[in-house]
């Protein structure tokens, strides 16, 4: 039933949809934040995840960011499906494109991930385990699975906004869409807030996404400067996945 890869999935918006038509504030992340998720399958806490931004490192004699997600599965739920999952990616320090997106799975499958973006040639290369794939042509700005999550919380949003991104995993790269919905309080284990709800488009999600009719991603992002992720659902064939915040450290 996939739950290791719709833990990772339902976290950063599965291929994480964002905005390019909003418009671009301060940065309202730095290195230091860490936000920690309580994870739920069908209404049971089945893990944890946190993403944290790291300190700025040099990427191409150039400085760059540095994001960092962590996963895994409660030692219950390690019986039928272990996930120990880390995902790292890095973008240039003006959070314009991807550089360099790994994917490290160590748990009831393992998997190497690692995907490069040549901006000079306008490629991407997939490669997992050491094998790679025939490069893939980028679109101009294309961010990858998670730094375009933080690409997302740079922009304004309101009601009925719509935008659009060009996002690459390395395999494709395609034009990604999402939705603000309305603003609404949610509560969760770190507070009650007033929120915007986004909807990512699924037109192009594989995996038990593909399977399911009706299915559906629902991202409550905080309506202030930070726009911090508070709750994500998603429903699909084999059951409700969910994630909450109920802790952030900050600089």
């Amino acid at each position: 039933m996939r739950w290791g890869r719709n833990l990772i999935l339902v976290l950063i918006g599965i291929i994480g949809w964002s905005g390019s038509s909003g418009a671009a504030e301060k940065i309202p992340f730095r290195p230091g934040e860490k936000l920690h998720f309580r994870v739920y399958w069908s209404g049971i806490q089945a893990g944890e995840a946190t993403l944290e931004v790291m300190p700025m490192e040099q990427f191409n004699d150039a400085p760059a960011y540095h994001f960092l997600m962590v996963a895994k599965t409660f030692p219950f739920v390690d019986l039928f499906y272990k996930v120990r999952d880390r995902i790292e990616s890095y973008t240039d320090v003006n959070m314009s494109h991807a550089l360099l997106y790994k994917e490290k799975k160590e748990g009831k499958r393992k998997k190497d991930v690692n995907i490069t973006y040549d901006w000079e040639k306008l490629l991407v290369q997939y490669s997992e385990d050491g094998e790679k794939r025939d490069p893939v042509t980028l679109l101009p700005g294309a961010f990858d699975p998670l730094s375009v999550f933080y690409f997302f919380r740079m922009h304004e949003l309101k009601d009925n906004l719509e935008f659009v991104s060009p996002v690459s995993d390395g395999k494709e790269c395609v034009i990604g869409k999402v939705r603000v919905v309305k603003k609404e309080k949610v509560k969760v284990a770190w507070g009650e807030f007033e929120t915007y709800l986004v909807e990512p488009s699924m037109e192009h999600i594989g995996g038990v996404f593909q399977k399911s009719p009706g299915a559906k991603l629902q991202i409550w992002v905080t309506a202030d400067e930070w726009r911090l992720p508070v709750k994500i659902e998603s429903k699909v064939v084999v059951g409700s996945f969910s994630a909450e915040l109920d802790s952030v450290e900050t600089p």
